[in-house]
């Protein structure tokens, strides 16, 4: 076990140096959880200072549908470093994730979770795993753009930018050299998703070169989590995106022995904001048996961040000799290994009276031996020649048959412009497709310049007029057609900027 803290310190600051942070009590068990971990701090003289904040439920049920006031943003504004405990989303429409809103809104683009695992005090299969999931905290799927667009099909739309990958593989690799990690694993699923996930992997290859020292490999992000969750001693540093980092990220720390146990940090430019990343466990509020190690590890967290190394090592020290001496809570507790079942407050207790104390089997936390700070440089965007080749048109269309829906748009004759293909969830139907396609009531068109040449194997588009689309789909809704939605198909000096269609 490495002890990497999430992030370097911005800046190596005086351990006397006071550092102000907000302080989110949450919803569920977040307050006794916070109560507990606050003391520890207390008690091993951390030299912050704390302003207390409310978002989550209360906020929702007074009618705020983000969960936070402006109060509550110019606090996280002011002092830029946020301690939260878990929050609840009121059940119902309506109500926007809270975590999805403070990551994107204050920039936080890396989400860190370092895993390792504790046994034989924290049961596990896999004793020797110490891995760390550097995650994109603020776009893929995640951006929640969805439409309904017919009665049969909804949409969420898959944003993938080269600013945020090159920003979190960069940040993976300072990661790794930072703190001596030897290995950096990229998982996409680009054999499928060619263009969002492709362009995650082509950086995650380019700014790889620029480590040699460091090894670096790609998986498919499906059998990724397979071997994450059966020889997880293979994996180092992860980087990932979004919504796969979120799912990976529980399996590691599953995997490790409890989602309960880890801690995460979210880096930004300016802000960054540690949490547990369990739940609010609504179930077992208030009967104090709440274990606080998530939170206490990212509070450890947050004190490397801050610069403050000695103090997160005293507690983190601490915290392992507790676990060393077998007292645990419920979630925890080994017949065969502990020795005393305890509650959120004994528990935050037995870490106070061992402060100073390290342990004797677990690795020793030397956070305090971190080799400086990360820094992203500023992306810069690079000049393209961009050309439209062609549109494709969705339609709403409550007929089974393509051949019906192809032959009436062949038809259908607009300013230079002709039917290429037609697919139904993303599977080719016209021209020869497959009777045995199941097909619903969204098709998409394919319309290119006839002067395109679409046989041959790398199909050539020819440049087209954006008046040319806008004459299409004017004529298209005079011969009744329902156009539900349009794309636009670029070149990007030269190469194509949109995925083929199957069998295209």
């Amino acid at each position: 076990m490495r002890n990497s803290p999430a992030v370097a310190p911005e800046k190596k600051i005086q351990q006397s140096q006071t550092t102000k942070i907000v302080i989110a009590e949450g919803d569920g068990i977040g307050p006794e959880i916070m109560k507990a971990v606050l003391r520890i701090l207390k008690a091993a003289k951390a030299n912050i200072e704390t302003e207390s904040i409310e978002i989550g439920e209360q906020v929702y049920l007074s009618g705020n549908s983000a969960g936070i006031d402006e109060k509550a943003w110019e606090a996280i504004s002011k002092n830029s470093v946020i301690l939260k405990a878990p929050i609840t989303t009121p059940q119902g429409k309506g109500y926007k994730s809270l975590n999805v809103t403070l990551r994107k809104s204050l920039g936080l683009f890396a989400n860190v979770r370092p895993v390792s695992a504790l046994h034989p005090y924290v049961k596990t299969h896999f004793p020797n795993m110490d891995i760390v999931v550097i995650r994109e905290n603020e776009e893929d799927l995640y951006a929640g753009i969805e439409h309904k667009q017919t009665d049969d099909v909804v949409q969420c739309l898959k944003l993938i930018t080269r600013p945020g990958c090159e920003k979190i593989v960069r940040y993976a690799f300072e990661y790794a050299k930072a703190y001596n990690r030897k290995k950096v694993t990229c998982m996409v699923k680009d054999n499928i998703m060619k263009l969002t996930d492709g362009l995650f992997h082509t950086v995650f290859k380019e700014i790889a070169a620029e480590y040699p020292e460091i090894e670096s490999n790609s998986q498919i992000i499906d059998i990724g989590s397979a071997k994450l969750a059966t020889v997880p001693e293979e994996y180092d540093v992860i980087v990932t995106s979004n919504l796969y980092g979120d799912i990976i990220s529980d399996i590691v720390a599953e995997t490790a022995g409890s989602v309960g146990m880890a801690g995460s940090a979210n880096i930004g430019g300016k802000v960054a904001m540690f949490e547990a990343i369990h739940g609010s466990a609504p179930d077992i509020a208030g009967l104090k048996i709440a274990n606080p190690s998530g939170l206490l590890n990212a509070a450890i967290l947050m004190l490397a961040h801050i610069g403050q190394t000695e103090v997160a090592d005293t507690i983190k020290n601490a915290w392992l000799t507790t676990l060393e001496d077998g007292i645990h809570t419920a979630d925890i507790f080994q017949g065969n290994i502990s020795k005393k079942k305890v509650g959120t407050e004994a528990f935050a207790d037995a870490v106070i009276e061992r402060l100073g104390k390290t342990p004797k089997n677990l690795p020793v936390s030397t956070l305090a031996k971190g080799t400086g700070k990360i820094e992203i440089p500023n992306f810069k965007r690079k000049e393209t020649t961009k050309q439209l080749v062609g549109v494709d048109v969705f339609i709403d269309w409550k007929g089974e048959d393509p051949e019906m829906i192809g032959g009436g748009l062949m038809r259908v004759k607009s300013h230079n412009l002709k039917l290429k293909m037609i697919t139904n969830r993303g599977v080719k139907v016209f021209p020869e497709g497959l009777k045995e396609t199941y097909c619903t009531d969204h098709w998409r068109c394919r319309f290119v310049s006839n002067s395109s040449t679409i046989e041959t194997k790398e199909p050539q588009y020819i440049a087209v007029e954006y008046e040319q689309v806008i004459a299409l789909l004017s004529k298209l809704y005079q011969n009744g057609y329902d156009v539900i939605k349009t794309e636009n198909l670029y070149e990007f000096d030269g190469q194509r900027g949109f995925s083929l269609g199957q069998g295209e």
